[in-house]
């Protein structure tokens, strides 16, 4: 079995896109508009970014232990993309050892925390 799809609510399903794309690697599939945007991972997963109202809802939330990560190959990924996200202006720490990884993690403009580590 393997892992086909994740959905995330998100307020701007472009904005997001763009947000993953450009800063953690993953590749559009389409522009995407104001209720859904979608990406893929290198393994062919895909991430659907979906506007609340898609769902009738106009909230957004995520329990505080909610968080998707990106494993990268090398430790300098990690710090290459900790120092991408900083110099676009980002505020997050620095990766650090956590759990046996090489990691960080940082909350998005839309609530979801990531983790990138390796």
């Amino acid at each position: 079995m393997k892992l086909n799809h994740v959905n995330l609510t998100v307020s701007d399903p472009v904005e997001a896109q763009a947000f993953f794309v450009k800063h953690l690697g993953l590749t559009a599939k389409g522009k995407g508009n104001k209720n859904m945007a979608v990406l893929r991972d290198d393994n062919g997963m895909s991430v659907l970014l979906m506007s609340p109202s898609m769902g009738g809802d106009t909230t957004i939330g995520y329990p505080s232990t909610f968080h998707i990560g990106f494993m990268q190959d090398t430790v300098e990924q990690v710090n290459q993309i900790n120092r991408a996200l900083k110099d676009a202006g980002y505020d997050l720490p620095e990766p650090s050892k956590q759990h046996g990884a090489w990691t960080f993690y940082f909350e998005t403009p839309w609530g979801i925390t990531i983790e990138v580590g390796a």
